[in-house]
């Protein structure tokens, strides 16, 4: 394996856990899901956005860093890679949309601090789903807190995802076009994601596949 640290990454609803989990059992992988389900701010914050997106978001990059920093450097000796369901920076894109201008700047300088001691990936992979289908996915998922979530605010997030992956020509970045595929109930569409994550050649920046 040419890799040792894995991201995947997408907007809400694209398919990431599901996909980590397939790619961790079938490689072997250490695998790293985002604790989401225990911030106790999260079913506030989508009730009343305004009043809880500086606590939701700082709640999200604490538990973030202390995952990463807490279980990456500590290989297990019978896993193959680290693979994460989620990237830190995720934390940023996220604040640009639900944070006020003097609360992201706050934000901002404490991320600044955290960022240099977090770990970058080897490659990121990004799961790029319309946003009428991540919607559908949402309902089907049935996350009650999730029901009310707005395309306006999907197709922000795909921006600042957009605008992130654009930025970062330091790394090999795969982006995954997912529309047209179900790679969780259909076995070749598995099998040509797989292939193109982990035997394809990728340059550093963006690297599009379409299937």
């Amino acid at each position: 394996m040419k890799y040792n640290y894995i991201v995947i990454e997408g907007n809400i609803g694209a398919g990431k856990t599901t996909l980590a989990k397939m790619l961790a059992r079938d490689y072997q992988a250490n695998l790293l899901l985002e604790e989401f389900a225990d911030n106790p701010f999260l079913p506030k914050f989508y009730q009343n956005p305004e009043k809880y997106a500086f606590h939701v978001e700082l709640s999200f990059m604490a538990t973030r860093y202390q995952q990463l920093v807490n279980e990456l450097p500590y290989q297990n000796l019978f896993k193959t890679f680290s693979l994460a369901d989620f990237y830190f920076s995720k934390s940023l894109l996220f604040a640009r949309i639900t944070l006020s201008e003097p609360e992201y700047r706050l934000y901002r300088q404490i991320f600044d601090i955290i960022y240099k001691s977090i770990p970058r990936p080897d490659l990121y992979v990004y799961l790029h789903v319309n946003v009428d289908k991540l919607i559908e996915n949402i309902q089907q998922r049935g996350r009650d807190y999730e029901q009310d979530l707005q395309t306006d605010y999907l197709k922000q997030l795909e921006k600042e995802y957009f605008n992130y992956m654009k930025r970062q020509t330091d790394m090999p970045i795969v982006v995954l076009d997912m529309n047209n595929i179900d790679f969780v109930e259909k076995m070749p569409d598995y099998e040509r994601v797989k292939d193109a994550i982990f035997n394809k050649e990728h340059l550093l920046g963006i690297n599009r596949y379409i299937f």
